[in-house]
């Protein structure tokens, strides 16, 4: 997971630029772009990395659908995945209500309905060029797109419940997750996203779960969950959070935290694999008490990132 970041704009571009580099060289499959309110626009980030990369996968997670026309994030998207050369993974999501109602002043009902018909704009728009033409509950579209798309994009959505899980299924390649435990995995979003998309014909999904990830002495696993639950938080404020937490033994993103030394690290991404889990998203998790220590926590746990990636593959 590369950003969102403090700081200037100019000096979070040069950071962005240097992770990015690192992460092609150090061999990971995929590097996933946040989108927050408060920061970057995750797709014009991945722009940027795609002219600095050649092969290595690169995702949004996720683009809130109700800030955008179906119509212009289709446009933006291919555009992006002609940039990079057929290597952009778009995750969606209808977000929450502190951002789309509270934060954005816009509607925030039916996400799920919602969610459905603006995927088949979606899809309409990223198969041959040519008008697309869809007319559901929510949207009637008529629009003109000569954009086909280079590679077929896949699409992920941010899916908790059980009937997001079930469109994400149908309508999806696979789905982006936050605050989902081996447990909330294994026995509710695996089992579900799996039979809606076999049901429907479609390949397995895949299940991206993002987790914190500290390198760390036993005796700082502590430090490490305090420090998730301090600057990561805000998450669990989310009624859809609170409700997959209750699926899972996590009470709170420390306990999903992957902290110690390489070798429960390692433990801890197997078990998510056995849970089912096809694409771990890894937001490096510094302690200490300084910057200088905070930085040196980073790099420590991001070099050993790159090696415990080949053995879970």
């Amino acid at each position: 997971m590369i950003g969102a970041e403090r700081g200037d704009s100019a000096r979070k571009v040069a950071k962005l630029v240097s992770d990015i580099e690192w992460a092609e060289s150090a061999g990971l499959d995929t590097a996933w772009m946040p989108q927050v309110p408060n920061d970057f626009d995750a797709l014009t980030m991945v722009a940027l990395m795609a002219t600095r990369t050649t092969t290595i996968e690169l995702g949004t997670a996720v683009v809130p659908l109700q800030a955008q026309h179906p119509i212009a994030l289709a446009r933006q998207a291919l555009s992006v995945h002609a940039v990079a050369g057929g290597r952009l993974a778009l995750g969606v999501g209808p977000s929450h209500h502190w951002i789309v109602r509270d934060m954005l002043g816009l509607p925030y009902e039916k996400p799920a309905a919602y969610t459905r018909d603006y995927l088949e704009v979606l899809h309409a728009a990223f198969q041959n060029p040519g008008p697309v033409d869809v007319e559901n509950a929510t949207f009637t579209v008529h629009n003109p797109l000569d954009l086909p798309p280079v590679s077929p994009l896949p699409v992920l959505v941010a899916a908790l419940g059980p009937v997001m899980l079930r469109i994400a299924g149908e309508h999806a390649d696979g789905t982006v997750l936050w605050m989902a435990d081996e447990r909330a995995i294994g026995d509710h979003i695996a089992p579900r996203i799996t039979k809606a998309a076999a049901d429907a014909g479609r390949p397995a999904p895949r299940i991206v779960a993002g987790i914190p990830v500290c390198l760390c002495a036993n005796s700082e696993i502590d430090e490490a969950k305090e420090r998730a639950n301090r600057i990561l938080s805000e998450a669990e404020t989310s009624p859809n959070y609170q409700k997959l937490l209750d699926r899972g033994d996590a009470r709170n993103v420390g306990d999903l935290c992957a902290a110690g030394d390489e070798e429960a690290i390692l433990a801890r991404f197997r078990q998510f694999a056995d849970a089912g889990v096809t694409d771990l998203s890894v937001r490096l998790l510094p302690i200490g008490d300084t910057r200088d220590e905070l930085v040196a926590s980073k790099y420590r746990t991001r070099e050993v990132i790159g090696e415990l990636a080949k053995a879970v593959r």
